[in-house]
């Protein structure tokens, strides 16, 4: 492993607009130089849509008083909710490998292998962005580089309820059945147990697929919106 470092920031229940504001300030900080070290912010939503620059509007098929969110993320439309484990990786890729496919199986395999941790066998799905168990889609990735540096990341399902994601066509995949760390078997006696375990075990994916060492960061204030 590199003497390089990420500071991992677990935030807990954030709304959605304050986490993408922060990620915005940390990603421009990084840009200008005045953040000298990676980000990983570790977070849950409360219930939100968001819509990618690739997203169809016939893929949002029942918002339901859900909020919706337009962004700046490739890809198309996805949920986000309570018991889904969001990472936003704020990383300089030129202090890694200034490849945007390099990133993205880079992300996928660190899911893999947090996955493999939790017991679940997890793969690619040939010509989607992602990562799959049993045929099911377990984890979802969407980014956004400026400058070579990332921002907006990838949602693994731990306990979210499932039911959810009939209101949407997950990432514009038609027939693709979503599953969760839960749903799969993964270990943990209760809920507490099974998320702590699933972001241990993200956290060391993270590590061993970008070559970093995970330093515990604080849990920052949100920044207000201007």
């Amino acid at each position: 492993m590199s003497g390089r470092e990420i500071e991992v920031m677990r935030a807990g229940l954030v709304p959605y607009g304050d986490a993408l504001e922060w990620q915005r300030g940390l990603a421009r900080a990084r840009i200008e130089r005045r953040l000298a070290h990676d980000v990983l912010l570790l977070v849950e939503h409360p219930p939100v849509i968001t819509l990618g620059r690739g997203a169809r509007g016939a893929h949002l098929l029942a918002a339901d008083g859900i909020e919706v969110v337009e962004i700046e993320r490739g890809g198309d439309v996805t949920y986000h909710g309570p018991g889904q484990l969001v990472g936003y990786p704020i990383l300089d890729l030129t202090d890694h490998r200034p490849d945007l496919h390099w990133y993205l199986r880079t992300l996928e395999q660190a899911l893999i292998d947090a996955l493999a941790e939790l017991g679940l066998p997890a793969e690619r799905n040939p010509g989607y962005t992602g990562v799959w168990t049993r045929g099911r889609k377990i984890a979802s990735i969407g980014i956004h580089v400026k400058q070579w540096v990332t921002w907006h990341g990838f949602a693994l399902n731990v306990t979210t309820d499932l039911a959810q994601f009939e209101r949407i066509v997950p990432c514009g995949i038609s027939g693709v059945v979503m599953t969760s760390v839960q749903r799969e078997g993964g270990p943990g006696t209760g809920e507490a147990s099974l998320w702590e375990r699933a972001i241990a075990a993200v956290i060391r994916g993270f590590e061993a697929a970008f070559g970093v060492t995970a330093q515990a960061g604080p849990t920052r204030p949100v920044p207000a919106h201007a």
